[in-house]
């Protein structure tokens, strides 16, 4: 009030336009202040707007210590490079663990029964087995500082136990189906059956993540359906030198498909989990919901070896082994140590991009198992085989596709509203 009664009548008129500037938000006192400028000299004027930034700059503080948040007027800043960087580096490596750790670990499967294993819990159990490579990561995820974000409350510890125990029985049931199909099949088929993953995944996405149908997901679905509908009337033409049981291929089908449905599913819940119960994807979360649900998936496969009986059969099975003992347990340990790392490249795409964004990359891998199947182990790649392995890349390219043009659009849009932003403020001090 001593300001505005000793001020000249002049500036009085610019004190109170400032004043209603500063209550309602700043919102637009630097364009008030260059208007206004034109009533007093440049000197007053530029320390006007020096006191005025000032201000603004003490209410962002004050915003940014009390919630941890700019105001809801501002909008958020877009990412910098090196997060960028980074998020692209992480998707990229988690993308390699799938693809790597996939195709050697259906191929060792396939070698494991075609040297003279046969048991299936067995081939269960080292799906899920390896989660103590996880360890080291699971530590230093969790000693590591973690950077200055919004708190989020924690759930509690039993609903997180029970969620976590819940996906590792889905788990061990899923690797248990998975053990029988690639029994039953050759390694080609098997690989071409397991595409339709990505169908139930857009389905069950759409119910359970929000995950929009589009034209060409919807032909995506259809086109991979078509492939493994095509290899299942195909099979009487299934010439190979795998050990494959004879007449268990619509046993082995319909296996397939259901643990391809299973494990579409087992993803969707855990992106449903990361979103709705945790609100959070850290790392270090995908690394616990990783390790907890494999280590329950590999208790209820270790309690199924011995309720079935197998684990009395395992020493004669070892030595029964056609390349020797020692080869029989490397084959198994490899055969872990690849499906631990695919599962981190599951969990870790899951929680960086999305479910159906995890199974279209492991469904990239289609090609290549047919592919070492016929190098490493004599399956016959006949006509319809090639023309479903082609049905199917058209299927995935077509997914591929839409999420271009859904980043397009992304990109477009947020282009388009810094015009319009950029636009607003021109004409706003046009007319002022």
């Amino acid at each position: 009030w001593h300001t505005i009664s000793s001020a000249e009548p002049s500036n009085l008129y610019i004190i109170l336009c400032l004043e209603l500037n500063r209550t309602s938000g700043l919102q637009d006192t630097e364009y008030s202040v260059r208007i206004l400028a034109k009533s007093i000299d440049m000197g007053a004027a530029g320390e006007i707007h020096l006191q005025i930034a000032g201000t603004r700059g003490e209410q962002g503080a004050e915003g940014v210590a009390d919630n941890g948040t700019s105001p809801a007027t501002a909008a958020p800043a877009p990412p910098s490079m090196s997060e960028r960087v980074q998020w692209w580096a992480v998707v990229l490596v988690n993308i390699v663990l799938v693809l790597a750790g996939q195709s050697v670990a259906n191929l060792l499967g396939r070698i494991y029964y075609d040297q003279g294993g046969g048991s299936l819990w067995i081939a269960t159990v080292v799906q899920s087995c390896g989660t103590p490579l996880a360890i080291p990561l699971l530590l230093y995820f969790r000693r590591r500082p973690k950077a200055a974000t919004t708190a989020v409350t924690r759930p509690p510890l039993i609903k997180i136990s029970a969620i976590y125990a819940g996906l590792g029985v889905l788990l061990a049931g899923d690797n248990l189906m998975y053990s029988y199909a690639l029994l039953y099949l050759p390694l080609s088929t098997y690989s071409l059956i397991c595409a339709t993953q990505l169908s139930f995944n857009a389905v069950f996405s759409y119910f359970l993540n929000k995950q929009k149908f589009t034209a060409l997901i919807l032909n995506s679905v259809v086109l991979l359906t078509f492939s493994a509908a095509l290899v299942g009337v195909s099979h009487g033409s299934d010439g190979t030198n795998s050990s494959v049981p004879a007449g268990k291929f619509p046993l082995g089908f319909a296996l397939t498909l259901s643990a391809s449905a299973l494990f579409s599913l087992i993803l969707s819940l855990n992106q449903l989990t990361f979103d709705k119960v945790l609100r959070s994807d850290t790392l270090y979360d995908v690394m616990e919901m990783q390790f907890w649900s494999n280590t329950a998936a590999a208790v209820v496969s270790v309690a199924g070896l011995f309720i079935s009986g197998e684990w009395s059969a395992l020493h004669g099975e070892m030595d029964g082994y056609r390349k020797g003992r020692l080869a029989y347990g490397m084959t198994l340990a490899w055969t872990a140590i690849s499906w631990q790392l695919t599962t981190m490249g599951l969990m870790g795409l899951v929680a960086a991009v999305s479910s159906l964004f995890t199974n279209v990359i492991s469904t990239v891998g289609l090609p290549l198992s047919p592919i070492i199947a016929v190098i490493f182990l004599g399956d016959r790649m006949d006509g319809v085989k090639v023309l479903a392995m082609l049905v199917a890349v058209w299927g995935f390219l077509s997914y591929i596709y839409q999420h271009y043009l859904d980043d397009a659009k992304v990109k477009k849009n947020l282009a388009e509203r810094s015009a319009d932003d950029d636009e607003h403020q021109t004409v706003k001090l046009a007319t002022e």
